[in-house]
């Protein structure tokens, strides 16, 4: 009798053990850093959170940059997407950057500048809040998803803030642009209407050999020719030799991120996570 109940006493100890593993972590929150220290520095625009899961160690930390057309969007409307990576054992940073308006004062590459120094922050700082900096990721919706894309490809960015592309561990686009047109109006306020600027603003002109994983996400109901990018953008990424994959959700263009944020068990947080966790 001995033999067949110490393997069954030996499973029943190892499940307390098993649960512990499964307890979301508790997720300390630090608002509104700094991440551009210059004396020239927009006050509000160039903040971001940070959502750290506690007690955690070496975990890897996901930049995510909000949407809203280039114009419009805050960090402060997605507290529920840090906590919900965070309570997973993973890092969040969200960014606010300069935002363009009629006004015509921010214009690309003011945003792209933005995003790729908030992800010199991201590197110089994870280690010292528990992360692991080798283990960074970027991840935007929607304009957000146009910026890491670019941020991805175009390394020119990156070099100015003393990074590399090498240092993106994986790249998350949702819902995302990545052909900029100079002939439609809707690109005119942040990009001008300049036809080789649009075209060194699109993140498919830049894609080429040894581009970071991407995971790329849209929705049956997105928005017009958002679902055709994702398809060109993971195509010609596959074409050059790269890891990417597209994941196609019956979402919207809100859904998709509301949902995400909302709840661990969603199918594309959950894609995410696995996303993260594989690299």
């Amino acid at each position: 009798m001995m033999p067949r109940i110490l393997p069954l006493l030996a499973l029943c100890l190892a499940l307390p053990l098993f649960a512990q593993e499964k307890k979301p972590f508790e997720v300390e929150k630090q608002l509104n850093l700094v991440y551009n220290p210059a004396k020239d520095a927009d006050p509000v625009r160039h903040k971001l959170d940070l959502y750290v899961p506690k007690g955690a160690k070496d975990f890897p930390v996901l930049m995510f940059v909000h949407g809203g057309s280039w114009k419009s969007g805050n960090k402060d409307l997605y507290p529920a997407l840090g906590e919900t990576f965070a309570k997973q054992g993973i890092g969040v940073a969200i960014i606010n950057y300069r935002l363009s308006s009629n006004k015509g004062t921010v214009k690309h590459p003011d945003h792209i500048h933005d995003v790729a120094k908030a992800f010199a922050w991201v590197k110089e700082n994870a280690g010292k809040q528990g992360g692991d900096p080798k283990k960074l990721f970027i991840s935007g919706h929607s304009a957000g998803g146009h910026l890491v894309a670019l941020l991805a490809t175009d390394e020119s960015y990156l070099k100015t803030e003393k990074c590399a592309t090498t240092d993106i561990r994986g790249v998350m686009a949702l819902s995302g642009v990545y052909t900029i047109d100079a002939v439609l109006p809707f690109f005119h306020t942040a990009f001008g209407k300049e036809a080789d600027v649009c075209k060194a603003a699109s993140p498919l002109t830049h894609v080429k050999e040894k581009c970071p994983p991407f995971l790329i996400a849209y929705g049956n109901k997105d928005l017009p020719f958002l679902d055709q990018m994702a398809e060109n953008m993971n195509k010609k990424l596959n074409e050059c030799k790269c890891e990417s994959r597209v994941l196609k959700l019956e979402r919207d263009h809100i859904s998709i991120v509301v949902k995400l944020a909302a709840d661990a068990e969603d199918p594309l947080g959950k894609a995410m996570v696995e996303f993260i966790r594989k690299k």
